[in-house]
């Protein structure tokens, strides 16, 4: 479930609401990662459920530092051969019924650092060119726009993500459409990889992980934890809206 800025839900509620949500299948606020297990469906049916308000398409596991980009989709399709092509109708389709559609950089597996700030603005360049409103030569989606770029950085260098921030934001101010930012990070606060570039401001969606977390977790019937993390996590993180992040899997 989602908490904007202007929301004064009492966080006691969390879990009973969260709980709601999924089981009226309300679209109003629940995100999942999808592309990470090839027997979970294909992305149109994920959409067809009406359970989801975003989509994060996961991930571009390997870019910045010179590397050539590339994307790991998890047997779903295989981008050197164009085969991921074929989804550029099932995203249109998603966002034609409301969905917000991001691209996922970063993972718990693969090769990616921000080595510097003009590392940052060439790697925006390319996430602008190949998967948002900007033209290239090689699409890996297709002629789909995605809706933006999500943050799930769990390895590498923990410098420049705020300045990659910076410059994808700006790309909103070129034609019609805005660039959403989201970001996963981790529940102990302040994020080691994140926090600077949350502390922009610039981030629509925090996905915030309760979970793999002893210190901020719900365990054994006792929610104190998550509660009084989840307290400041909405009340010092400056974002348009701060998700409860549970599994929806063993993770």
């Amino acid at each position: 479930m989602a908490k904007s800025k202007n929301s004064h839900a009492l966080p006691l509620l969390l879990p009973t609401l969260f709980f709601t949500l999924l089981g009226t299948s309300h679209a109003g606020g629940i995100a999942i990662y999808w592309s990470q297990n090839r027997n979970e469906g294909t992305l149109s049916e994920a959409c067809a459920t009406g359970k989801y308000s975003h989509i994060n398409i996961a991930f571009l596991n390997k870019f910045g530092s010179g590397k050539t980009p590339e994307m790991n989709l998890a047997g779903h399709c295989n981008p050197t051969t164009n085969s991921c092509t074929k989804f550029s109708s099932e995203i249109k389709d998603c966002q034609s019924k409301g969905i917000k559609v991001l691209l996922s950089i970063g993972g718990g597996i693969g090769s990616y650092t921000l080595a510097s700030v003009e590392d940052a603005r060439n790697v925006s360049t390319f996430l602008w060119n190949t998967f948002l409103g900007g033209k290239s030569s090689s699409r890996p989606l297709g002629d789909a726009v995605l809706d933006g770029i999500d943050f799930d950085i769990d390895l590498g260098s923990t410098q420049n993500y705020e300045h990659l921030a910076r410059f994808l934001k700006a790309y909103s101010g070129v034609g019609n459409k805005r660039v959403y930012l989201g970001a996963a990070p981790q529940c102990p606060i302040p994020d080691r990889f994140l926090g600077t570039a949350l502390n922009t401001g610039l981030f629509d969606f925090v996905w915030v992980q309760f979970y793999n977390n002893p210190p901020c977790q719900y365990a054994n019937g006792n929610i104190n934890k998550l509660v009084s993390s989840w307290k400041r996590w909405t009340s010092t993180v400056p974002a348009g809206k701060i998700f409860l992040g549970l599994p929806a899997a063993r993770a």
